[in-house]
């Protein structure tokens, strides 16, 4: 039995980058974070030291 062919987009999984969503009044801020393709993200909430510290060490780009 032959397997079909997909023709699935190309992901870099070394392309990252966070999209900030709000900046909220108690220090956290909202983002969406993605690795390989940008359309598909996940929410995250942290501080604003560790969004920078999160952002570093991924070396994301900031949308």
């Amino acid at each position: 039995m032959e397997t079909p062919h997909l023709d699935l987009p190309v992901c870099d999984l070394t392309r990252r980058s966070v999209r900030v969503l709000q900046k909220r009044a108690n220090g956290f801020v909202d983002f969406e974070f993605s690795v390989g393709w940008p359309e598909l993200t996940v929410e995250l909430a942290m501080t604003e030291a560790d969004f920078q510290a999160f952002c570093h060490t991924q070396k994301a780009t900031v949308l």
